[in-house]
């Protein structure tokens, strides 16, 4: 009985910790994005000093949105930079390749050429593609920037300017343009609420957390890490480039970080808020279904704040849409995080992979 006790009480500690920890996630993430996104920087390097860039672009077979998110990198004002397509292999359509050589000749990007097939170097098919590129790239910083990106006249100089002697990544966060269509609320309410609370606090809080969609590193730092080659055989090498840098994403970070096993869905608002509700339960006994749904409300309205921060402005779709689009997608958490768990494959580009533990992966070939 004593040893039950002494169980009890140290779980109720544990989610009073959990409660002032997910809250300061929370703070942390609204705060660093009222006051750092979406504001224009003031501590800008001379247009004419800003350093050369080479761009990777991986590019994927189907894609309805190319060309016009190609066309967002046309408009970039950067004074220097150098844009590597790649094309992966020969899965390319025949109209794809048509449509992205008209738009290099309407804008008249001569020095932007489309670098042809792969280079085998390991199991990542993103890090086979971007090898031909990488290894002509004659710039100091390498932007590795994935085709389903949309930017802003200025990111490429934003992100630049963040580029100090101390800095050897600068990655975006990464959000979702204004859509029509409810999967596309969907999609938007996680890329502005958990996602980036979780990023930002990470970040915040010194853990290496990176996202590999817009990518911008050191050439010099990343070859002494072993250049991309070293990263070809893990699936998320966006994680282990930033850890290499540092040092000198549900399946994915599962198996990155076995650790989130358990922290991943204690971080989640309706598992949260049990563990949490129940620590009150025990500690103060307050009724566990009314602290349930009052912290899940809080919850809701925090999120909301931290949407409206990341969309700098109003949003495209109605508080109805929000809520809905907020309980379905919290809904789906745990089933998400238990079917990543059940089954480690994954399909990716042309292929399938298994994931090891430790972020590596082999892949499955079919016989």
């Amino acid at each position: 009985m004593a040893v039950l006790a002494l169980a009890l009480e140290g779980l109720a500690i544990f989610g009073l910790i959990l409660f002032v920890v997910l809250w300061l996630m929370h703070f942390m993430s609204i705060i660093y994005t009222r006051l750092h996104l979406n504001k224009k920087a003031t501590d800008k390097q001379p247009y004419s000093k800003l350093p050369g860039v080479s761009l990777l672009k991986p590019l994927k077979g189907v894609d309805p949105n190319l060309i016009n998110n190609l066309e967002t990198f046309f408009e970039l004002d950067y004074p220097k930079s150098a844009l590597l397509y790649d094309e992966v292999y020969l899965y390319w359509s025949q109209r794809a390749v048509i449509l992205l050589c008209s738009a290099l000749c309407i804008y008249k990007m001569k020095k932007w050429k489309l670098q042809s097939g792969g280079k085998k170097v390991g199991i990542n098919p993103k890090i086979n593609n971007l090898m031909p590129g990488y290894e002509v790239a004659k710039y100091d910083l390498i932007w590795i920037c994935d085709s389903g990106i949309r930017v802003t006249p200025d990111t490429l100089t934003d992100m630049a300017n963040q580029m100090t002697e101390k800095v050897g990544l600068v990655h975006g966060l990464p959000y979702v343009a204004d859509r029509q269509g409810f999967a596309a609320t969907l999609e938007q309410v996680y890329f502005g609420t958990s996602h980036p609370r979780s990023y930002i606090s990470a970040n915040l809080t010194g853990f290496k957390c990176v996202t590999g969609m817009s990518c911008l590193m050191r050439k010099d730092v990343l070859d002494q890490a072993g250049g991309l080659i070293a990263f070809a055989q893990y699936i998320a090498e966006d994680y282990f480039m930033a850890k290499a840098i540092a040092d000198r994403w549900a399946k994915l970070r599962i198996n990155m970080l076995p650790a989130t096993i358990i922290c991943e869905p204690i971080s989640e608002c309706f598992v949260a808020s049990l563990v949490i509700g129940w620590a009150a339960h025990h500690v103060f006994r307050w009724d566990i279904m009314v602290f349930f749904m009052c912290h899940c409300l809080a919850w809701f309205i925090f999120d909301y704040i931290q949407l409206r921060g990341v969309q700098g402005g109003a949003l495209c779709f109605s508080k109805l849409d929000y809520a809905v689009a907020w309980f379905i997608r919290e809904s789906m958490t745990i089933y998400i995080f238990l079917s990543a768990l059940w089954d480690p494959t994954i399909s990716w580009r042309t292929g399938r992979y298994r994931l090891r533990c430790g972020g590596t992966a082999e892949e499955i070939l079919d016989v």
